[in-house]
C-alpha cells in the first residue's frame, strides 16, 4: 500500500472517530514528514545558546499595576491531559489530592474565583468526562469561570509499515494525543478561543494543571502587554536535575527554539546536557495574544507547523511484546520559533513546581509549603533553606497507595530538611520530624518503623 493510501486510511479513521477536519489536516501533515523520513531531530550545529534575557526578578510596581489592569482581559490555561499512572492512578492528575484536602483542580478553580477570570482547560480524551464530573460537583463551579475542551487525538503509527497501528485487546490504545503542542488547533476547532475573543479576553497565561508555581505574575502580565509579544516563554535556570529536560537555544538566523531531549541527536546529548552551555530550562509556562494567534492560524489555514517530535513505543505501553508504534508529538512552546516577536523571559525556579513522582508529593503535603489565602501553594516562609529533595525508593513508595501506606499519619515535618532519602520499605510513625540532609536505609527484607515523635537527622 502506498504512502498515499496510507493516508487516506488515517484520514478515513479520524473522520469515523469524529475528528474535526483540521486534526485530519494536520496529521496529514506531520504523517507526510514521517513518511519522508523526518526525525525531528536538531542537531547542536544549527543552533546557538541563548546569553541574558529579561529578568521577572527586575519587574518593579509599574508592571505590576499594568498587569493588574490587564487581569479582566487575561484567562488562566492549564493544560489537564495527563492521567496519574505513574503514581499508580488511572484517573486524571489533576483530580489528585494534594494539600490540605484540596486537587490540584480545586486550588487552580479557587485562584481563578480570586482573580476573577476565567479558568480554561485542556483535558484529553482520557481525562474530560471525569475532569468534568469533577467540576460540576464543585459548590462554586459556575459556567462563566469553567471552560473546558477536548483536545484533538491521533492515531498510532506501526514503525514497521507506517500503517495503522492495531489492537484488538483493547482499541482506546490504538490511540494516543498529540502533545500539548495541540493546544492552539484544539482551542479552534473547540470553538473555545472565538469565544474567548468575543468575551474581550486578550490574554492567555497556560501551564500544566501540576505546576503549582505556575499562578499569574501582574509583574510578567505587564511586561508581556507592554512589548507587545504574541508569544513569550518562562525559562529559569537550568540545574543537573534539569539536563535532560527541554532547553531554549537559538537558531544560526536569530530566531528562539526549544530543544527537547527526544529532538537531539545521541552524538549530541554531551552538549545537550551541558547546563553551563544551554542555561534555560522550559518550564511550560507560556503567554499568548489571543488576537494574534486568531490571526496567525487564520493566515495557516488553521494548521500550526510545529517541529515533529517522533516517539518510538510499544502500542500496549504495559505490554513490551506488543507492537512497536510510532507516536507523533508536538511541544507547545515549541510555537517560539513561528512567531517574528517572539520572546522568553527569565524566572524564578518557585515558577516551576511540577509534582511528577510521590516524592514531589510528600514534600508539597508537609509543612515545607503552605497554602496562602489567595489559593497559592508556596514555600513555608518559616523556611530557610533552599529547594526541598524527596527521593523515595520506586521499589516501595512508586505508588500513591504504597506511599500513603508507609506514611499512615501524613507527611513528616520537612520545615527543617534539605533533602530526605528512604531507601527500602520504611514505614513512618507520627510527629517524625527530618532536619537537614537525612538517609534513611532498611536493607533487610522485613519493613521497618521510624518510631513517633523520632527526629531524623544525617
Amino acid at each position: 500500500m502506498t504512502s498515499r493510501d496510507q493516508s487516506a486510511l488515517f484520514a478515513a479513521r479520524m473522520r469515523a472517530a469524529g475528528l474535526p477536519e483540521l486534526a485530519v489536516k494536520t496529521f496529514a501533515h506531520y504523517y507526510a514528514q514521517l513518511v519522508a523520513g523526518a526525525t525531528g531531530l536538531i542537531a547542536e550545529r544549527e543552533i546557538e545558546p541563548v546569553g541574558a534575557l529579561p529578568d521577572a526578578a527586575t519587574f518593579g510596581d509599574a508592571l505590576a499595576e499594568r498587569g493588574r489592569r490587564a487581569l479582566a482581559r487575561t484567562v488562566l490555561v492549564k493544560l489537564n491531559g495527563g492521567l496519574a499512572t505513574s503514581m499508580g492512578l488511572t484517573g486524571p492528575k489533576a483530580l489528585l489530592t494534594v494539600k490540605e484536602g484540596l486537587t490540584f483542580l480545586d486550588v487552580v478553580m479557587r485562584q481563578a474565583e480570586i482573580q476573577r477570570i476565567p479558568l480554561v482547560l485542556m483535558d484529553s480524551f482520557s481525562t474530560h468526562a471525569a475532569t468534568l464530573a469533577a467540576v460540576a460537583r464543585h459548590p462554586k463551579a459556575r459556567a462563566d469561570l469553567v471552560v473546558a475542551f477536548e483536545q484533538h487525538k491521533i492515531p498510532k503509527i506501526t514503525k514497521d509499515g507506517l500503517a495503522p497501528g492495531l489492537w484488538p485487546k483493547d482499541p482506546q490504545l490504538e490511540w494516543c494525543p498529540p502533545g500539548h503542542g495541540n493546544l492552539y488547533a484544539a482551542l479552534a476547532t473547540s470553538g473555545a478561543l472565538d469565544r474567548l475573543l468575543a468575551d474581550g479576553y486578550e490574554h492567555a497565561f497556560v501551564s500544566n494543571v501540576d505546576n503549582l508555581g505556575a499562578v499569574i505574575d501582574p509583574a510578567i502580565l505587564g511586561h508581556f502587554v507592554e512589548r507587545e509579544h504574541a508569544f513569550m516563554m518562562e525559562v529559569t535556570d537550568r540545574t543537573e536535575a534539569d539536563k535532560k529536560g527541554g532547553h531554549l537555544a537559538r537558531h544560526r538566523d536569530g530566531r528562539l527554539v526549544l530543544r527537547e531531549s527526544a529532538q537531539c541527536p545521541h552524538d549530541d546529548q554531551a552538549a545537550f546536557q551541558d547546563v553551563a552551555r544551554h542555561r534555560y530550562f522550559n518550564t511550560n509556562n507560556i503567554w499568548l495574544s489571543l488576537p494574534r494567534l486568531k490571526a496567525f492560524l487564520d493566515a495557516n489555514a488553521g494548521v500550526v507547523r510545529l517541529p515533529i517530535i517522533r516517539n518510538t513505543k510499544t502500542i500496549d505501553p504495559r505490554d513490551p511484546a506488543s507492537p512497536v508504534v510510532y507516536q507523533l508529538e508536538t511541544a507547545m512552546g515549541a510555537a517560539i520559533e513561528l512567531f517574528a516577536d517572539a520572546a522568553a523571559v527569565r524566572v524564578p525556579r518557585l515558577r516551576f513546581a511540577a509534582v511528577k513522582k510521590t516524592g514531589d508529593l510528600l514534600g508539597i503535603r508537609s509543612d515545607a509549603f503552605v497554602l496562602t489565602d489567595d489559593s497559592r501553594i508556596v514555600t513555608n516562609p518559616a523556611r530557610t533553606l533552599g529547594t526541598l529533595v524527596v527521593n523515595l525508593d520506586d521499589r516501595f513508595y512508586a505508588f500513591i497507595d504504597q506511599m500513603e501506606a508507609r506514611f499512615p499519619h501524613g507527611a513528616p515535618s520537612l520545615l527543617g530538611c534539605e533533602k530526605l532519602e528512604v531507601t527500602g520499605d520504611v514505614r513512618f510513625g507520627r510527629n517524625v520530624v527530618v532536619l537537614g540532609v537525612a538517609r534513611v536505609v532498611n536493607e533487610s527484607d522485613a519493613p521497618r518503623e521510624i518510631p513517633d515523635g523520632a527526629v531524623l537527622a544525617g
